[in-house]
């Protein structure tokens, strides 16, 4: 059986500004149908240029991009299966709600009865059924939004290119705008592209992730993958919060790597493939544990010192100092109302993790 084309084929493409700015650099990605997408790093690596040669509004230097088995060379933006929702929503001020979103089916020529059947149906997928006489002033930034959702979703594109869309909301409202998004994704069942720097938004909506920096694609993954297994110094540290420990190999017994851990003492890491000289051992706050006995031994572990607790309610963050005195951060849940006051600053605490837990990055 013949493999299934990609929605989305971006090939070699790479985009310079100005003869000297190299904004994507190489980039090659498949992205198939009905995936939600995320373009993920931090600002300035390219991912919106990305979206944008996606969507037509710049070009290639050179690489092609192919959209549903089409060369997208020389195709217009009103021209490609695309269509975009932007960080500020554009959502035209003067025109109520159906008529924003039935704006750009009127200008591709859609019949009046046409139009009238699918402005409700796209409203209805966006949760705005009754809102059609509305002027956006009347609407909060949330529902603002979900009217340039409609008004993208309501020409029936094979794919939705969203622009950091919720950068512009509030927590608690991104936080639940987030989850309409998902579900807004599997009901229509097309293609969604979301550009954005925040690590939370991405692995909370996306299927896979591409991390960029610097104009490349640094890693592909799912987010469970992405956050447990990154595959470089960067990923880790740009993927949620980490701890990062020097180290150098000291052998290799098995499939284990042995290695003398900064400041810990020597540690056996279960570890396929090379490794020599100097490597980063990477471990995530929630995976160490706290307590006034010594551990167990078959854990990684160390007596440290509390610098500092800060609680953030359902969690608290506890920043240790290593006997080497290079920093440390252990995040532990509040199961008991006294958690926070329970460790105190400035006392010595056992520090321990299960060696499957350790990162080995060699990049």
């Amino acid at each position: 059986m013949t493999a299934k084309q990609p929605i989305i084929r971006i090939e070699n493409v790479t985009k310079i500004f100005n003869r000297s700015v190299t904004a994507v650099d190489d980039v090659s990605l498949d992205i198939a149908e009905g995936e939600f997408f995320a373009l993920l790093g931090p600002s300035g690596c390219g991912k919106t240029t990305l979206l944008r040669m996606i969507a037509g509004f710049e070009n290639p230097t050179t690489g092609r991009i192919m959209v549903d088995g089409q060369d997208m060379d020389g195709v217009d933006p009103n021209h490609r299966p695309v269509n975009m929702v932007f960080q500020s929503y554009a959502v035209f001020p003067h025109m109520t709600v159906a008529k924003n979103v039935a704006y750009g089916l009127k200008v591709t020529g859609i019949s009046a009865g046409e139009i009238r059947k699918l402005v409700p149906e796209a409203l209805e997928l966006v949760k705005l059924s009754g809102f059609e006489h509305r002027m956006p002033h009347q609407l909060s930034g949330g529902q603002q939004q979900r009217v340039a959702l409609a008004r993208a979703l309501v020409k029936k594109p094979s794919v939705l290119l969203l622009d950091e869309p919720l950068s512009a909301l509030d927590a608690k409202l991104r936080e639940a705008m987030q989850i309409e998004l998902v579900n807004l994704q599997k009901s229509v069942g097309i293609t969604f592209i979301i550009v954005t720097h925040s690590q939370s938004e991405a692995l909370s909506v996306a299927n896979r992730i591409a991390v960029m920096k610097d104009g490349q694609v640094k890693q592909v993954a799912g987010p469970l993958e992405l956050y447990e297994r990154p595959n470089s110094r960067f990923c880790a540290d740009f993927i949620g919060k980490i701890n990062q420990l020097e180290a150098e190999v000291a052998g290799v017994d098995g499939q284990h790597l042995v290695a003398d851990v900064t400041g810990i003492g020597q540690a056996r890491i279960p570890w396929e493939g090379p490794a020599r000289g100097k490597i980063t051992l990477a471990i995530r706050p929630e995976k160490l544990e706290l307590s006034l006995q010594e551990p167990d031994h078959d854990r990684i572990k160390f007596l440290s010192r509390v610098t500092n607790v800060v609680y953030y309610g359902s969690t608290c963050q506890v920043f240790l100092a290593k006997p080497s005195g290079e920093p440390l951060m252990a995040e532990i849940r509040n199961r008991e109302s006294d958690t926070a006051t329970s460790i105190l600053i400035g006392s010595d605490i056992w520090v321990s993790w299960k060696a499957d837990d350790t990162l080995v990055l060699t990049d």
